[in-house]
């Protein structure tokens, strides 16, 4: 577990990268319940060895398999646009290490998180059995076309660039959910995407901030 200097300091960076970008954003702090999630959930324990010392660092870090663990701000950042509520059931789409899943876990009633990867899918799996959360499934596939199956959600959240936008994921958003997900080409522009559904299924959208995502590998955007 880390020491609580680095999870302290992990914090304040993110408030401190909040108060930055609040002009692109439009978020000024994070709320408080992301921000206690974010200090609950030890990210060391989600990259590799080799990595640790570099955990609580506000960049993201190799997982292996050509996949990154997000820098925790964009964590933050992602997780509060959500705007989650305890009793919400949220998709995750690229997987990954698990981290995101996690932090999640803690705010709402259940999670549904896909991973495109076999081995990340297995190692994320084990993960979070032996951490103890019992509210997030991992399931290994392309989770870019949703899961119907357990449809709709009252968010959905990305953790890789999609090229355009899944259709399938805003048709399995509830009306007033929302989506964030990165968007744009790999090794180019992208920008973090905010698409809400109102109550009459209308979808609205608004860029929120430049980011670098690797691609959605996988993804189908019919």
């Amino acid at each position: 577990m880390a020491h609580r200097a680095e999870v302290d300091k992990m914090l304040r960076t993110i408030q401190t990268e909040c108060s930055y970008t609040s002009g692109s954003t439009g978020i000024k702090k994070i709320s408080q319940p992301v921000m206690e999630a974010m200090a609950e959930v030890p990210r060391d324990e989600f990259v590799p060895d080799n990595m640790k010392p570099y955990a609580f660092d506000n960049r993201p870090l190799p997982i292996g398999n050509g996949q990154t663990i997000s820098q925790p701000f964009i964590v933050a950042l992602m997780t509060d646009l959500l705007l989650s509520e305890a009793d919400d059931v949220v998709l995750e789409v690229g997987g990954g290490c698990g981290y995101q899943a996690v932090i999640l876990a803690k705010l709402v009633k259940r999670v549904h998180t896909f991973e495109i990867v076999p081995a990340l899918a297995e190692q994320t799996r084990g993960r979070l059995a032996s951490m103890g959360v019992g509210n997030a499934e991992v399931h290994q596939g392309d989770g870019s076309q949703g899961f119907p199956e357990y449809a709709p959600f009252d968010g959905i959240i990305v953790t890789a660039a999609a090229a355009s936008v899944p259709r399938p994921l805003l048709e399995q958003l509830k009306p007033g959910g929302r989506l964030v997900i990165p968007v744009g080409p790999p090794s180019s522009l992208q920008f973090l995407m905010l698409y809400e559904k109102d109550r009459n299924g209308v979808i609205d959208s608004r860029e929120v901030l430049g980011v670098a995502f690797v691609p959605l590998t996988g993804a189908r955007h019919d």
